[in-house]
């Protein structure tokens, strides 16, 4: 027979760190887990978006003077509320070089990964293009004699961003070309699950 250990003979219950040898461990453990992914929740929600009221969109580069090259009849433009379970919107920013002399159009960007823009001139379209870093933005050398009208097609994607996408947005068209700093086309909306 085996002899039974002093504290059991003496009706005492063992050690309980004896019995169960990294329970304390296990413990620490998962309030050590807890404590991290209480930490990542509260940084989660302290990056979200915060809701603030629209304002108009105010492009970083004005309309280029009349007969000074590339122009654009509208150099922003409000979508106004959309919704993201409805899809992709898009917008014509038509264009004209305003110029004397032929100008070429270099590259064409936008400023985030929702945005795409193509170039139509005549039947043609160059694009769709994106952000520079998100996808490759090649040079597209386009000219555009003096008088001659193009449009760029924007599409924005509501829900590319997921529910942190819902309120207000503002994005850039970028042109860059031959005749002056590049032209820069804005828009906004109102986004809504």
């Amino acid at each position: 027979m085996m002899a039974k250990s002093a504290s059991a003979k003496a009706g005492k219950h063992p050690n309980p760190s004896a019995v169960a040898p990294g329970v304390s461990n296990n413990r620490k453990f998962i309030i050590a887990a807890g404590v991290v992914i209480l930490g990542i929740g509260i940084a989660v929600v302290a990056a979200m978006p915060k809701d603030k009221p629209a304002e108009p969109v105010q492009p970083a580069r004005a309309e280029a003077p009349s007969g000074t090259g590339l122009s654009a009849s509208e150099t922003s433009f409000n979508f106004g509320s959309i919704s993201m379970a409805a899809g992709k919107v898009t917008h014509r920013f038509r264009l004209v070089n305003a110029g004397a002399n032929p100008l070429e159009i270099q590259k064409i960007y936008t400023s985030c990964m929702c945005t795409t823009v193509a170039l139509v001139k005549g039947v043609r379209q160059f694009g769709p293009f994106g952000m520079p870093g998100h996808t490759p933005i090649p040079t597209i050398n386009q000219t555009l004699a003096p008088g001659e009208r193009a449009y760029v097609e924007v599409e924005f994607d509501p829900a590319a961003h997921g529910p942190a996408g819902v309120g207000p947005i503002e994005r850039v068209v970028t042109i860059e070309n031959s005749a002056q700093p590049p032209l820069q086309l804005a828009f906004s909306a109102q986004v809504r699950p």
